[in-house]
């Protein structure tokens, strides 16, 4: 395994930096103003994607290029340190079009959207023109086995109707976002993985209600996780995304790729903490010491320094192996990722925290919001449990079976599967 950067990856990550340094650092406190006002949007926003678009530094998450759309082809492991950059301030993905949701929707509608509807949804959300949203997750029901879903779409004639209740449901209060995709149960008779399917609902569509933004820890967040009831909502049968009963395949599609974002985001998110540290250390004294001479503190750095890098490495080699074989080949390194980084960034943060005293928790410093971001990320896109699980099944399936190895070793895929975010939907059954 070759994780050594590119030159063209190296240049690439100074470009990004530079940027991130001359033009979107220097809005942070005007992020910190609207967003604490109560805005879903930011009045900098349009000025710093043209910016960023002038640039070349756009669409970056983008791993294929087709029919002339503007990505720029970069792999898995190209992209991780870019997207470690950009992570380092909630909002700045933004900037460059590679924010949750809209990514993982994107490459949804590349796999499976019909001509129609990627002119419609597909190219607009390409150029950042609109956003997104992606609605799964139901209060009423573990959405942990997304099999539990109880939202209904009803086929009636050249329509579909849509009854039920989502929430947590990232980026539906923002008026840039323009579309929903939505996962319901289409046949209740079929087996229980082929019962889903996904349909593109326009967000001024009557029947469709976004009835609250969801606090997080008490914290009312700039993205919005939005409650959204669906009664009565009817679209045309060609919003259809993909096939009827190939919702759950393709979430599980969508879902690989998107863990793997949040991973690296956290990862340059844990990284400014501990530079924070740091700094915090070499200024403040205690006990006629300088924080930093403090053993207890030298430790903190010290462990927070060996943790960043164990999952650096790990998001890296999940990174390489769905560059090598899809997302189906590092299923368990995508667990296990997703289960170690937010972990790790909460005990970067929380140590970050304490070293800064009561202003680590104050809005004076980003730590409290980075503290939250990883809390709610051992719950996005499935809670720690559900991974864990997988990963045991996996190692314990693999000493059954006779294996000496437990854990993953590169196989060489067949070539003749293709390997770019357009995997075949029966692949992630």
């Amino acid at each position: 395994m070759e994780f050594a950067f590119s030159e063209q990856t190296n240049a690439r990550r100074e470009k990004l930096r530079n940027f991130m340094d001359e033009y979107v650092l220097p809005h942070h406190k005007d992020f910190v103003k609207e967003s604490h006002a109560g805005s879903y949007t930011l009045s900098f926003m349009d000025n710093l994607k043209a910016l960023a678009k002038d640039a070349g530094l756009w669409n970056l998450f983008l791993p294929s290029l087709k029919d002339g759309e503007p990505g720029q082809g970069l792999s898995n492991l190209e992209y991780a340190p870019l997207a470690e950059i950009m992570g380092r301030l909630k909002w700045a993905s933004e900037v460059f079009n590679c924010s949750a949701p809209d990514t993982g929707n994107m490459e949804l509608l590349h796999m499976f959207a019909t001509p129609d509807q990627r002119r419609k949804w597909l190219e607009p959300l390409l150029d950042g023109d609109i956003r997104s949203c992606f609605a799964m997750t139901e209060p009423d029901v573990a959405s942990s086995d997304a099999t539990n879903i109880t939202t209904i779409i009803r086929r009636e004639g050249d329509e579909y109707v849509i009854n039920g209740r989502k929430w947590f449901i990232t980026g539906a209060a923002s008026p840039n976002c323009k579309v929903a995709i939505v996962m319901g149960k289409t046949d209740l008779s079929a087996d229980r993985h082929r019962q889903q399917s996904m349909v593109l609902v326009p967000m001024d569509t009557p029947g469709m209600t976004v009835t609250r933004n969801i606090s997080v820890m008490n914290h009312t967040d700039y993205e919005s996780h939005c409650e959204i009831v669906f009664k009565d909502c009817r679209v045309p049968a060609d919003h259809l995304l993909g096939g009827e009963g190939e919702g759950f395949a393709m979430a599980q599609a969508r879902l690989g790729p998107g863990r793997i974002h949040h991973c690296m985001r956290s990862i340059g998110q844990a990284e400014l903490a501990l530079e924070m540290m740091i700094e915090r250390s070499l200024e403040r004294k205690t006990f006629g010491k300088y924080l930093h001479e403090q053993g207890v503190i030298q430790e903190m750095i010290a462990r927070s320094r060996c943790e960043i890098e164990q999952a650096r490495l790990l998001v890296l080699k999940a990174a390489w192996l769905i560059d090598q074989g899809g997302a189906k080949l590092a299923r368990n390194e995508i667990a296990m990722i997703k289960v170690v980084v937010p972990q790790m960034q909460l005990d970067v943060t929380d140590r970050a925290m304490q070293v800064f005293g009561g202003m680590g928790l104050s809005p004076d410093t980003p730590l409290p919001d980075l503290w939250t971001m990883a809390r709610s990320l051992r719950l996005a896109d499935g809670p720690d449990e559900v991974h864990l699980r997988s990963i045991a099944r996996g190692a314990i399936k693999a000493a059954q079976a006779g294996s000496r190895d437990t854990h993953t070793y590169f196989t060489p895929p067949n070539r003749d599967e293709e390997k770019s975010i357009r995997p075949a939907v029966e692949n992630n059954k």
